[in-house]
């Protein structure tokens, strides 16, 4: 597995990890491709490569599985104009390895270079995901509906 920074090339799989990081509860079927186009939704990529954007991938045997990235954008976890909002996703025949958290460990030491001092994020209350997310040092800030968190890693 190599971790490496995203580059341009990267930018056209962003569509693909942004479909795959759309939280499903257990038993839901998959929505259609086209929710991503959504304004809501779309904002966590829609021309990504400006200036504030950062972002890493994983990569197994010359292929992406997984993404993790950040922008400074009024999404679902906003906090200020100072603190990027996070988006991870890894496909889900690499989940459960351990990539992530690889991942994001390496997100957070280049957003330490690029001299931020947090990162945010929303998740669902019910993603099995809060747990990893406490794992790595976020914590709850806020629940600004009644099904999502707010929540914040201080780097």
């Amino acid at each position: 597995m190599e971790l490496r920074e995203i580059n341009k090339a990267d930018y056209r799989l962003l569509e693909d990890f942004l479909y795959h990081a759309i939280f499903l509860p257990k038993g839901a079927a998959l929505p259609p491709r086209e929710i991503i186009y959504q304004p809501e939704i779309y904002i966590y990529i829609k021309n990504f490569g400006g200036k504030y954007d950062c972002g890493v991938v994983a990569e197994s045997d010359g292929n992406i599985v997984a993404m993790a990235w950040t922008r400074i954008i009024a999404g679902y976890g906003h906090i200020d104009n100072n603190t990027p909002e996070l988006a991870i996703s890894v496909l889900p025949d690499y989940r459960g390895n351990g990539i992530g958290t690889k991942l994001m460990e390496y997100l957070f030491e280049l957003l330490r270079k690029c001299g931020y001092k947090q990162t945010s994020l929303s998740v669902k209350k019910a993603n099995l995901a809060v747990k990893f997310y406490k794992r790595l040092g976020y914590k709850i800030h806020d629940c600004p509906k009644q099904e999502d968190y707010l929540m914040i890693k201080e780097l």
